[in-house]
């Protein structure tokens, strides 16, 4: 269990920088941008012997997953925003129940054999509901400013954004990929190639000029980001590849660590429909997976 524990909490540990950033003044568009070779580096490092990493651009895989980076790019981008204005619990809440469009994914597109039952379509419906109510905000948002129409539709953004760069990253590590480490750093240096171009461009347009808190805050952002994956991954092999037992209990222990945190240290408050939501998340990911709970 320790793999599946040290995978929840870098992945909060990344909500946790979003909000950290307007405190300290760092630029989170560059921060995101910079993360991606530091998450690559990391990567390199804990690549295991018996891999290699190589770009061979023969393979039509390579491309298709260079453009998947492009992919993360926006969602990590999306993530930040939504952290910053609407907040980590409703940001953490859309980023898990994304788990909803691979599994209807599966079900429809790959035509999976896996017999989903009306609780399992309960679920899924649920989930959709519960991003929605997260959303809600009265007044203020998480920088005390108005909460205006563009900030809610963040988290719904990112809840669809995820659940497509998950869903195409399942697929393609499905369908191409042998080795998932060197896969995903395949993917890395699509977003290091297009977040690169972004920053080039909007430092030569005078958008942006490079600062070294930014520099200074891809570290704390990155080393988390490819140890959230990578210890997933360790934990679905320690029990087996069951995504069924693992990724519900990752998804619902993300869930409520992000809101714990953010009321003890954040203050963030919840709405009683937000708090309403919340609970139906974790509800809802049961309703999906409650077959391989319970095996």
């Amino acid at each position: 269990m320790i793999y599946l524990a040290l995978s929840v909490l870098f992945s909060v540990l990344l909500l946790i920088n979003f909000r950290l950033h307007p405190r300290f003044g760092v630029n989170t568009f560059q921060a995101i941008i910079l993360n991606y070779p530091v998450c690559f580096l990391t990567g390199l490092i804990l690549l295991p012997d018996n891999q290699h990493f190589n770009l061979d651009f023969s393979q039509s895989s390579t491309l298709w997953a260079m453009l998947l980076g492009v992919g993360f790019v926006v969602t990590f981008l999306l993530s930040g925003a939504s952290t910053q204005r609407m907040g980590m619990t409703a940001t953490s809440l859309a980023n898990n129940i994304s788990l909803v469009i691979p599994v209807l994914f599966s079900l429809i597109v790959l035509k999976t054999s896996q017999n989903f039952d009306i609780w399992n379509y309960l679920g899924l419906a649920l989930a959709i509901v519960a991003v929605v109510l997260s959303t809600f905000k009265k007044e203020k948002n998480t920088e005390n400013r108005s909460v205006n129409s563009s900030d809610w539709l963040l988290p719904i953004a990112v809840f669809v954004m995820y659940g497509i760069t998950n869903t195409t990253f399942n697929f393609l590590n499905a369908t191409f990929a042998r080795q998932t480490i060197p896969f995903t750093l395949t993917i890395l240096v699509g977003s290091i190639v297009f977040g690169g171009i972004v920053l080039i461009l909007r430092i030569i347009q005078g958008k942006e000029k490079l600062e070294l808190k930014s520099l200074w805050a891809a570290f704390p952002l990155g080393i988390p980001n490819f140890l959230s994956f990578y210890f997933l991954l360790k934990a679905l092999n320690e029990f087996q590849n069951n995504g069924a037992f693992v990724l519900p209990i990752y998804n619902i222990s993300v869930i409520l660590g992000s809101a714990i945190i953010a009321l003890i240290f954040f203050h963030e408050k919840l709405t009683n429909l937000n708090k309403i939501g919340l609970a139906l998340a974790v509800f809802a990911i049961g309703l999906i997976s409650y077959q391989g709970l319970l095996k």
